[in-house]
């Protein structure tokens, strides 16, 4: 009898685990997150953009996790590798896919530049791995099949500009694993009009996007609303960046798009399905 009460309590525990690992993983993801964005290593004026961005959701969404190998395509001027590379730092491992600092091109050197003395001017950067994407030449974000996780922010209009966004999608399904996840956050078109290919306004429709990564070989898993932003008309002289933060028309109604707030942005997870 002794004995059978012994294993039922340990049926009963380990139940119990089961039901209660996940809440708890999801409560530390969201405390390390939380941890991260209050930093003093963040500017104020970043901080700011968390209202916008709300990067804890999005990478709740994504299902990222301090342990896993992450590469970020295009970080720019490098607002979620503030996030991503201390929360990696520890336990995980973080790309930074980005400009060719020996690229014909003015402003891909100088991007290159800035990123790098970025990275060298935190030990929070140290354990940084960049990498260079630009096709043809550089298409390696990653080692192939490294990646649990892929995520780029606001860049496909980039890719389209460029005539490169085939190429980008085929590099970020080399460089995930089977079962690894695609995140993407892009300015959200007007699905009642015809996409531009080259995205001249900024915005993507959310079709398009999906029709892009599906060619690649991803499989679309779901959406969220996480960086949506109804006040967003999309039918602006400058396109997005008529909106904060570039605030391109400078000081003309300035207070109006202030009030409107960053885009509306689609936020979309994608799978690379077992090979």
């Amino acid at each position: 009898m002794k004995n059978l009460s012994a294993i039922l309590s340990a049926t009963i525990l380990s139940a119990l685990a089961l039901i209660t690992t996940p809440a708890h993983a999801a409560d530390d993801t969201t405390a390390a997150l939380s941890k991260v964005l209050a930093g003093e290593h963040r500017s104020a004026e970043n901080k700011a953009r968390d209202k916008y961005r709300h990067p804890i959701e999005t990478l709740e969404f994504f299902e990222v996790k301090p342990d896993m190998t992450v590469v970020e395509i295009f970080p720019g001027g490098g607002w979620y590798t503030e996030v991503l590379a201390p929360f990696l730092k520890d336990k995980g491992t973080y790309y930074a896919a980005g400009n060719d600092p020996e690229s014909h091109s003015k402003f891909s050197r100088q991007s290159a530049k800035s990123f790098q003395e970025k990275m060298a001017s935190s030990d929070i950067y140290s354990k940084v791995n960049i990498t260079v994407l630009e096709p043809p030449k550089h298409t390696t974000v990653a080692p192939a099949g490294s990646a649990d996780r892929v995520l780029t922010f606001r860049n496909i209009h980039n890719w389209m500009k460029a005539g490169t966004a085939d190429a980008v999608f085929a590099a970020m399904y080399k460089a995930l694993k089977p079962g690894g996840i695609l995140g993407v956050v892009e300015h959200r078109g007007d699905a009642s009009v015809e996409q531009d290919p080259e995205a001249g306004s900024g915005y993507v429709n959310q079709d398009y996007a999906i029709a892009l990564a599906e060619k690649a070989g991803f499989k679309f898993v779901a959406s969220s609303e996480i960086n949506a932003n109804p006040k967003d008309t999309r039918n602006y002289k400058k396109g997005v960046w008529t909106l904060p933060p570039t605030l391109a028309l400078k000081d003309k109604d300035k207070d109006v798009y202030l009030a409107i707030g960053e885009s509306d942005r689609f936020t979309l997870k994608f799978v690379k399905q077992g090979e």
